[in-house]
């Protein structure tokens, strides 16, 4: 299978896309022996195997789980239940600075609530922000580095607890085998950093160039992706041209490190600035390193049919973490309680979006480790 997959990614980096592999492996077996070809066979084939291999990653992963992963939720709102101060333009990676133990506990709660994937605390992490803060540019980078550590450390707290015998929340004993746990460091938006609340609506302005973007990004992708972090996630992408300036750093940089992308949609059909899911998430599919596409901070009413819209333009695992379908105010700076779902209605979706599709699933904000239990659980009774 691996063969075969190299095969087609040759062919498809050659301009041609082929319904069956079979095709692929006919054409490039044709360009290999032209000898103006052969470099561009070698270099390609070299990126193959590359790819394969990070794809692997995620399939691995999702095999040692049973076929479906679940991921951790709402980080925010649970540093805020244990009392942290998050009115700051870093948000949830203030806690960095003023409280990383609480970072620790959160990240440890999920784990025991029956998370696969934690997602570090650098979303609103940025080099930028931090230099805002008047501190320098090493000190920032070492804040970075030290939300994938916090994570880590949980990780390892938890499987030390694992095998002293204490039982997780599914009720499994001997988790270190049962629960394999991967760390994903997060990036933010652009809009994120602007905590004006633009990265739910994806405007930018005409001033915030494809080139700004990934100015704005290279560092702190550069230093996550040397962090430890088993993947990185890309979160709540807002619009196509952060996407894509997301999936051009990514191949500029040459990064060892596979990565997701999670879109953010505010009417079922299209992120949230107005540019088509599909569009988006063609994207997505494109670019080698990532090996996973989905959607997250968006309501649950809307995920079924994104899912089947993202289905149509890749064939790479679809992962979900909604909110809990509340609004976000972005002059008062919270969300409105009046609307969303109880805990019993998210999870009851659960089973609806596995029946769409998707293998990787948790939850975003407003939602806690006692959403996290449910899906744990739900997803359970799916796997094989």
């Amino acid at each position: 299978m691996e063969n075969l997959c190299l095969y087609k990614h040759i062919a498809n980096n050659f301009g041609f896309r082929f319904s069956r592999i079979l095709y692929a492996i006919q054409i490039v077996d044709c360009l290999k022996t032209i000898p103006k070809y052969q470099k561009q066979f070698q270099v390609n084939c070299e990126m193959g195997l590359k790819s394969v291999e990070q794809s692997r990653l995620l399939s691995d992963f999702l095999s040692q789980c049973g076929g479906y992963a679940v991921i951790d939720g709402g980080l925010a709102t649970e540093l805020e239940r244990h009392g942290a101060d998050l009115n700051d333009p870093l948000w949830s990676a203030k806690c960095l600075l003023t409280s990383p133990h609480l970072v620790r506990r959160v990240h440890l709660d999920y784990l025991e609530a029956g998370a696969n994937i934690i997602i570090s605390a650098s979303y609103q992490a940025t080099l930028q922000g931090f230099e805002a803060k008047g501190m320098s540019r090493e000190e920032g980078e070492t804040l970075l580095r030290r939300s994938v550590e916090i994570a880590c450390e949980a990780r390892d707290i938890y499987y030390d607890r694992a095998t002293k015998g204490t039982w997780d929340a599914t009720g499994n004993e001997n988790i270190t085998e049962k629960r394999p746990v991967l760390v994903a460091a997060s990036v933010g938006s652009y809009g994120a950093y602007l905590a004006d609340g633009s990265e739910y609506s994806g405007i930018y302005g005409d001033a915030v160039t494809l080139e700004a973007l990934k100015d704005f990004h290279r560092r702190r992708v550069q230093v996550l992706a040397e962090s430890g972090a088993d993947l990185i996630a890309f979160e709540t992408i807002p619009n196509k041209l952060e996407a894509k300036a997301y999936t051009e750093l990514l191949e500029e940089e040459d990064l060892k490190i596979p990565a997701w992308f999670s879109f953010n949609s505010k009417d079922g059909t299209n992120v949230v600035s107005g540019d088509s899911i599909s569009e988006c998430a063609s994207l997505a599919d494109s670019c080698n390193q990532v090996v996973a596409v989905g959607i997250n901070c968006t309501p649950p009413r809307f995920i079924h049919g994104l899912i089947e819209l993202i289905q149509t333009v890749t064939t790479k695992p679809i992962l979900l973490y909604p909110n809990s379908g509340e609004t976000y105010d972005a002059d008062k700076k919270e969300w409105v309680p009046t609307t969303g779902v109880a805990k019993e209605d998210f999870v009851s979706y659960v089973s609806k979006w596995v029946e769409a599709g998707a293998s990787l699933i948790g939850g975003c904000c407003r939602t806690t480790p006692d959403t996290i239990k449910g899906i744990a659980k739900s997803l359970s009774t799916k796997a094989p």
